[in-house]
């Protein structure tokens, strides 16, 4: 059912129907001591300009300091990440430009402010700008003299984006498009000096074009208005606005790509957001790992560290696991992007149509690292108050900031529940466009399903035959319950929402458990069984929770649609997929903690 591609035939979301060979995977020990240095450039900035002023950054009255600190991180060349050389950028492939979102995103309300500018407000232009706009504004933001912010949320327009009231108007003498609306939750939207407006272009009889359209807008220009900074739950340092224009004169040279392009171009670069921010939250969690780890070193009751109970271990190793799969994933994923970016240039695409057609094709693994990136986050600042204790409910600790900052990234770029939907949603539209094969494996598994066991007990050669086999199950698992959905539910599949964000948990499960498998598959190939066995440790714990979640999401699926015999030959379908041999998950948690204690920080 399950095949083994090349690298340069490999396709967006075929990772569930096709078997990746752990060479074909890039892994965050390949990084070059260039890329290594880069990173390191970007956290002494955080020790030096960040960290030691995150009360005052947070406590600012005025966006004045976040303005001077992104002035900072422009000396420092941390602006330009993405800014083609040609503009005062460094042009960094896309994994290396990952590399800082994930270091950087361990910069609390600082972090949100870089990624905007750099992120949303910067790669319009970047992607979709006309030679004219990218020499005025790319060499300005890549050096940070002129910062930028989004403007695509309103008051009645959050996920449902296309919906939004803000509009423009041709002028009578044709120079200029008059716009007109409200946007609300605009990162830097204090300070910023160019804003990448959308709104829907009106003709000459009062009716709206069908899709959005997107703009260039200077702070410059008159008829601009802004509210004070949101006052928010958390990230209180990022500068958040509402704001107004007001029969604001845009030339119509500011308008980015075409008419009515502006759809497509928010959802390609939020497709960029998506993957940056799961890194960045990876980032986030890594230190929050290094704090919870030295607290319980530091920490006694009954006269012994808390770091040597095993209830301590266990949330340990269970933080630095989760953290450890999703920045597996996503330098894999970020490494398909770059590959496909350079194939296509290859075959004569040029640079930018090339980025944005390899990020629309790997769409889905932006949004899973999205979903997972953010929700380990939370899950490790919950548990870091945890590890702190009374004291981690403090404001004085390091935790209460972590814990309320992290909240905004399961809605920010899409909310986790909209990504898991769009999961789904992708890989069957792609299945009906004969992209994927998904009917023909699927068609194959529910076939199994009805025919006795296969008991080959002929050994394979290699390391994971048995993890291997059980992740092929899970595959099968995720398959079934697709397809039985759709053929339940065919085009009304949309209105079960439940059954579809079900579904992208057991996916989200199976790219991720892949992912951390085939990392350490080829670690073991460089370095030797013996030296990366901690490591070895966490790809098989995760795959025995993978396969657990996979059952749960999977009963509560079938469970939703099925009954009398194909409920009970899906269930024993599903029970058969998801079988994996038992280990103990308590010493291998142990070895892993015990490791980060001795050093007193994360480690992997």
């Amino acid at each position: 059912m399950i095949s083994t591609e090349p690298k340069a035939s490999i396709k967006g979301g075929e990772f569930l129907i096709k078997e990746t060979d752990a060479t074909h995977v890039f892994i965050p020990e390949e990084f070059t001591e260039e890329q290594q240095m880069i990173a390191a450039s970007s956290r002494e900035f955080l020790e030096r300009e960040i960290w030691p002023r995150l009360n005052e950054i947070d406590n600012a009255k005025a966006p004045e300091l976040i303005s001077s600190l992104m002035d900072k991180a422009g000396e420092l060349g941390l602006l330009g990440t993405s800014v083609p050389e040609e503009f005062g950028g460094f042009g960094m492939n896309f994994n290396t430009s990952m590399l800082v979102a994930e270091v950087t995103g361990a910069g609390h309300s600082f972090s949100v402010a870089l990624s905007a500018h750099t992120g949303i407000g910067t790669l319009p232009i970047v992607y979709y700008g006309n030679d004219e706009q990218k020499s005025k504004y790319l060499p300005k933001l890549a050096t940070g003299e002129w910062k930028a912010a989004y403007c695509l949320t309103e008051p009645d327009s959050g996920s449902d984006a296309n919906s939004g009231k803000t509009k423009v108007t041709l002028s009578e003498d044709g120079q200029f498009y008059v716009l007109n609306g409200q946007k609300m939750w605009i990162t830097n939207g204090g300070f910023a000096d160019v804003y990448i407006v959308f709104a829907k272009v009106y003709d000459e009889n009062g009716q709206p074009d069908k899709n959005l359209s997107a703009f260039i807008v200077d702070r410059t220009f008159d008829g601009i208005t802004m509210n004070e900074p949101e006052h928010k739950m958390g990230i209180k340092g990022s500068d958040t606005r509402q704001i107004f224009f007001n029969d604001v004169k845009v030339p119509v040279e500011n308008l980015l790509s075409e008419r009515g392009n502006g759809f497509k171009i928010a959802v390609n670069i939020l497709n960029i957001g998506r993957i940056k921010l799961g890194i960045a939250a990876v980032g986030g969690s890594k230190e929050v790992i290094n704090n919870a780890i030295r607290y319980s070193n530091e920490r006694k009751q009954f006269k012994t560290p808390i770091s040597q109970f095993g209830a301590i271990k266990h949330k340990l190793a269970e933080m630095a696991l989760k953290v450890y799969a999703s920045e597996t994933a996503s330098y894999r994923a970020g490494q398909n992007i770059d590959e496909l970016i350079e194939d296509l240039k290859s075959q004569g695409m040029e640079d930018g149509p090339a980025k944005l057609k390899a990020l629309e094709q790997f769409a889905i693994e932006c949004a899973i690292m999205k979903v997972h990136g953010s929700e380990v986050l939370d899950y490790v600042v919950d548990e870091g108050v945890q590890v702190y204790g009374g004291m981690g409910y403090s404001a004085d600790a390091p935790m209460d900031r972590a814990y309320r900052d992290a909240r905004i990234n399961r809605i920010f770029e899409g909310t986790n529940e909209i990504n898991r939907m769009l999961v789904v949603d992708m890989l069957l539209k792609r299945a009906m466009k004969g992209e994927l094969d998904l009917m023909g494996p699927a068609m194959a598994v529910a076939k199994e399903i009805m025919s006795i066991p296969d008991f080959n007990t002929e050994e394979e050669e290699g390391i994971f035959i048995a993890e291997k086999k059980a992740l092929r199950n899970l595959k099968k698992a995720a398959l079934m319950v697709a397809g039985a959905a759709v053929q339940k539910f065919m085009m009304t599949l949309s209105n079960e929402q439940e059954i579809l964000m079900n579904i992208a948990d057991m996916v989200i499960e199976i790219y991720i458990a892949e992912s951390v498998l085939l990392r350490v598959e080829k670690l073991i190939g460089m370095k030797g069984e013996e030296s990366v066995a901690l490591q070895k440790q966490m790809a098989l714990i995760y795959l025995h929770e993978a396969v657990e979640k996979v059952n749960n999401a999977g009963r509560a699926a079938i469970t939703s649609f099925a009954e009398g015999d194909e409920l009970r030959g899906m269930l024993m379908g599903l029970k058969r997929f998801t079988k994996i041999d038992p280990m103990n998950l308590k010493d291998a948690r142990r070895q892993i903690a015990d490791a980060m204690i001795a050093e007193n920080k994360y480690i992997f």
